[in-house]
């Protein structure tokens, strides 16, 4: 900040030279009035200064551009909206190309500039109604998010990793909201199969940011070519996707040295992410904030790692994060 000097005495001019002051009838000088009207602006500039210092945010905006949101909170991480309005528009099957259409969820503010996307696969037999509720609850922490339908519902893993990047690349180069995202900063989610094809994705796209597969299944069990912070959830009653089978190995085979963690939800089966799930939500939100916006606030939640709970059967990940 800028230090300003005392304004320095000023010596009066001749009896009679100055003016009357309309407040007590003393004389002021043309002097006097220069002295004053400098002192006024250095004290304007240094409450200027002051009020952008003290804004809510200017510090972490400065340090961080990506940032979007107010400082989290526990309950606000949980919380069933965030802090921003969100609109969606519908892509039919007939205007996409290389999946099968979807919903997008974008926040209505255009005030803190673009935002980081992520695309979202439903499973095997499933639409993007199954996992629907994720759009609307992560738009409102800041993000454009894009549920997407497969071109068919029997799609195989392989198949929904391609639809993902076709899908992102249609949001951030076709869609209506193109212009409130940031096509270097994306990432993949889904469910049993879109799990799987969130893998196959990160992957193919090593420039992706974060990946979330939901209960994944896939055949390939081992994934040490993927360079994307990789956060997998499994359920500990899950019968389809056994996390032994599936989200165990998966974890175990991605890099020693990539970002990664593995949360094996209590009491879950393989369909528990197909409805509104705040522990599911809590922490993938941590996990795309922290990677696709690169905002460490939200490390607070994922390191040190969580300890079992009523919801979390078992927690593991590489902390800190970032290093």
């Amino acid at each position: 900040m800028t230090a300003y000097r005392a304004a320095p005495t000023v010596a009066g001019p001749p009896h009679g030279s100055g003016r009357p002051s309309p407040r007590d009838g003393r004389t002021t000088t043309r002097e006097d009035d220069f002295v004053v009207k400098r002192y006024l602006a250095a004290a304007t500039a240094v409450a200027a200064g002051l009020a952008l210092l003290l804004a809510p945010g200017a510090g972490a905006a400065a340090g961080n551009p990506y940032e979007r949101g107010p400082a989290p909170t526990e309950a606000s991480v949980e919380a069933l909206r965030g802090p921003y309005a969100v609109a969606q528009t519908s892509v039919s099957s007939l205007a996409a190309t290389g999946f099968g259409g979807g919903t997008i969820y974008y926040p209505t503010s255009t005030a803190d500039g673009t935002f980081g996307a992520v695309a979202i696969s439903p499973g095997f037999t499933a639409t993007q109604s199954s996992v629907a509720w994720l759009g609307p609850r992560l738009a409102s922490q800041g993000f454009v998010v894009f549920v997407i339908d497969t071109i068919t519902t029997v799609d195989q893993p392989d198949s929904r990793g391609r639809q993902l990047l076709a899908a992102l690349d249609h949001l951030t180069q076709r869609s209506p909201v193109r212009d409130r995202v940031d096509a270097s900063r994306l990432g993949v989610m889904g469910h049993s199969m879109g799990g799987g094809g969130t893998l196959e994705a990160a992957k193919s796209r090593p420039s992706l940011k974060a990946a979330v597969p939901l209960t994944g299944w896939n055949t390939d069990k081992t994934w040490p070519e993927i360079s994307t912070p990789t956060l997998v959830i499994g359920a500990d009653g899950d019968t389809v996707a056994p996390v032994a089978t599936h989200s165990e190995p998966f974890y175990e085979s991605l890099p020693a040295g990539l970002d990664k963690a593995y949360l094996e939800l209590n009491g879950a089966t393989h369909f528990t992410p197909n409805t509104s799930n705040t522990t599911i939500a809590k922490y993938s939100l941590a996990w795309l904030k922290r990677f696709v916006d690169d905002d460490t606030r939200y490390e607070q939640f994922l390191c040190p790692l969580p300890r079992p709970s009523l919801t979390i059967d078992e927690y593991r990940g590489t902390c800190p994060l970032g290093s």
